[in-house]
């Protein structure tokens, strides 16, 4: 009889239509998804300490968290009969926004995705002497700053150039003098 009860218990606390095997499922995913947070959280900590520039990571790492969280939560919602058609409706309103963000933000997207790109392939770095062939001439400048959307070049005049990342990768860039690798 003992055995009975504790099966029937299980069935029910692992029937997502019960409000006890919602609430089940709900606390599983959250568990699962701050795992894997914390997973993220820990690589992107461990990767700090390679890159000279760690804006980009962040960026990312926060994005991927954020990522985990609305992925867990769609599927929860998908999972739960009652809740299916928010889950559905969740997701088809994130596809939707995304794709009106993108194209509301092309220029933008396009300049974080190119300095994400520059700081991982590592091309140029911070304290490069360079000469950059740009839309209004050959600039001829030290690297100062990467950043998600701009690069911040210092000219002879000491004046600071910032250029979109998007045009960096775009144009054909010429290393005078390379700075010293970061320690690691």
């Amino acid at each position: 009889m003992h055995a009975d009860f504790a099966d029937h218990a299980w069935r029910h606390l692992l029937d997502p239509t019960t409000l006890a095997g919602a609430a089940f499922y709900g606390v599983l995913a959250f568990v699962l998804a701050s795992i894997v947070v914390l997973v993220i959280r820990r690589f992107s900590r461990r990767l700090e300490h390679r890159l000279s520039d760690v804006t980009v990571l962040r960026f990312v790492s926060l994005f991927a968290q954020m990522l985990v969280y609305l992925a867990a939560l769609v599927l929860y919602a998908h999972l739960i009969p009652q809740l299916r058609t928010v889950g559905t409706a969740l997701l088809a309103g994130a596809s939707v926004l995304s794709v009106v963000a993108g194209l509301a933000a092309q220029d933008t997207l396009g300049n974080l995705i190119a300095g994400f790109s520059l700081v991982m392939s590592g091309a140029i770095r911070e304290g490069d002497e360079i000469k950059l062939y740009a839309p209004n001439g050959l600039i001829t400048a030290r690297v100062h700053l990467i950043s998600l959307g701009f690069t911040v070049l210092l000219d002879a005049d000491g004046s600071e150039v910032l250029v979109p990342n998007s045009v960096i990768m775009g144009s054909a860039i010429v290393r005078t003098a390379r700075a010293p690798a970061p320690k690691a």
